[in-house]
């Protein structure tokens, strides 16, 4: 099988573009997606010292706190400088794609895919990497599988106050009909999940017990804007707190999974 090929605008948005190590410390809204990532992975994640393989873990974000947890965690990305500042975390690093993993079968008590479903703008290309983590976990094992909301972008630029310019709204309108941004400004070539899609690929796969669960929650937008607008820290203060709160309150309510920016599918191989 031929080896999956990175798009070349990805390369360059995360090779070039941005440092990733800093998304989910350094704004308010990362720290959200952090907290609330690690709350519900927590609820589901087998004991220690159970085998993770973190695929498309970037530069090692979540691979620090499952090391510090005690899992022992196996980082697969296709990023070459990701994989440099992986291996300060004390994961086990290999340059690798979701699409084609070298990992044997049922090898893994737990595959994380909290990034490559974001990028997989191809519906066979999604499959593949489900198909691919469903290979490689242990009967019973662990799937966390994250998509962007459909609806991110609107909640998110109507907050950043400036959706009614022609060219945003222009831009937004087109994700919103086509699920897909095509990369040519701003952030890379992605796919947009609802929540009842993201769900609906995870069973297909052959995945049982699936949940869809809202990262972030209804006020992420609004504490992302708060902290942008004024050029503040809002990583400590009140509005932090409520946003959270939110989030956590949100959870038995399917219908707000529309309000959110991240969403977190988790899931179990057959037995």
């Amino acid at each position: 099988m031929t080896k999956p090929e990175l798009a070349p605008e990805i390369a360059r948005f995360y090779g070039e573009t941005v440092d990733e190590s800093t998304r989910l410390s350094g704004t308010a809204d990362g720290v959200l997606e952090m907290v609330r990532t690690q709350e519900l992975l927590r609820r589901w994640l087998p004991p220690v010292p159970a085998r993770v393989l973190d695929v498309g873990g970037g530069p090692g974000a979540h691979a620090r706190w499952l090391v510090g947890d005690g899992y022992g965690v196996h980082l697969v990305d296709p990023v070459p400088r990701h994989l440099e500042q992986a291996e300060q975390v004390g994961a086990t690093v290999e340059l690798g794609d979701a699409r084609l993993l070298t990992a044997a079968d049922g090898s893994f008590d737990v595959v994380l895919l909290l990034g490559p479903l974001y990028h997989l703008v191809e519906r066979a290309d999604r499959d593949r990497a489900l198909a691919e983590a469903a290979r490689v976990l242990k009967p019973g094992g662990l799937l966390a599988a994250a998509g962007i909301n459909r609806y991110a972008s609107l909640f998110e630029h109507a907050a950043f106050a400036h959706l009614h310019r022609p060219a945003m709204r222009e831009s937004v309108g087109a994700i919103l009909a086509t699920q897909v941004h095509d990369g040519k400004k701003a952030f890379t070539s992605a796919y947009f999940h609802s929540g009842a899609e993201l769900g609906a690929e995870v069973r297909a796969a052959g995945f049982e017990e699936t949940r869809v669960f809202g990262v972030e929650g209804p006020a992420w937008s609004m504490l992302a804007a708060a902290e942008r607008g004024t050029g503040g820290d809002f990583r400590d203060t009140d509005l932090f707190r409520s946003a959270l709160t939110a989030a956590r309150l949100a959870e038995p309510h399917p219908e707000l999974l529309a309000a959110g920016s991240h969403l977190l599918a988790l899931a179990r191989r057959p037995a």
